[in-house]
C-alpha cells in the first residue's frame, strides 16, 4: 500500500477509470451517466470527494463520491483484481469519507448489486451496515419515461 497514491478523481483520469471498470467483472455502467460528459459533470457538481488509487502511474482504484448537501453516496467503488486486498479498498473509503467530512456531511451510503459476493463482502468486513429496513426504487429519466408517467395519471 505505501507505493499507491490516493488522491482526488480529476476529469483528466476518465478513460483510466472508464478502463478500469470495464475490467471489473460483475459491474454495470450506464453510457449516460458514466460518459465522459456525465463523469465531468458528476465532478463538476462534487469537485473534492471523489477519488483514485494510483500505483506506478496506474489507476488501479476508484470512488465516485459525491453529496447532495445532506448526505454523501459512494458509486463504483473498485480495485483492480490483482491490487486486492492490500488496503487500497479501505484508504480509497477513508480519503472519501475524510472529504465528505470536510464538507459537513456526517452520513453516506451506497448500493451494491446482492450478487456482488466481493463488494458486500468487503463492506461488511469494514463495519458498514447492510440496510434491511427499506426498498430502493429507481426511474430512469428519459422523455418517453415521463411522458408514459405523465399519460397514466
Amino acid at each position: 500500500m505505501t507505493d499507491t497514491q490516493i488522491r482526488t478523481m480529476k476529469t483528466e483520469d476518465y478513460e483510466a477509470v472508464k478502463n478500469l471498470w470495464l475490467t471489473i467483472e460483475g459491474f454495470a455502467i450506464r453510457s449516460i451517466d458514466d460518459s465522459k460528459e456525465g463523469v465531468e459533470r458528476f465532478l463538476l457538481r462534487n469537485p473534492s470527494t471523489s477519488v483514485v488509487a494510483v500505483r506506478n502511474g496506474e489507476v488501479v482504484g476508484a470512488i465516485l463520491c459525491g453529496h447532495d448537501g445532506r448526505r454523501g453516496c459512494f458509486y463504483h467503488v473498485c480495485v483492480k483484481k490483482e491490487y486486492r486486498k492490500q488496503g487500497i479498498g479501505k484508504a480509497m473509503v477513508v480519503e472519501a469519507m475524510e472529504a465528505l467530512r470536510k464538507e459537513k456531511i456526517n452520513k453516506v451510503s451506497l448500493i451494491a448489486f446482492t450478487k456482488n459476493d466481493i463488494g458486500n463482502s468487503f463492506w461488511r468486513g469494514i463495519g458498514w451496515t447492510q440496510r434491511t429496513d427499506l426498498n430502493y426504487y429507481d426511474f430512469t429519466l428519459n422523455k418517453e419515461n415521463i411522458l408514459r408517467y405523465n399519460s397514466e395519471g
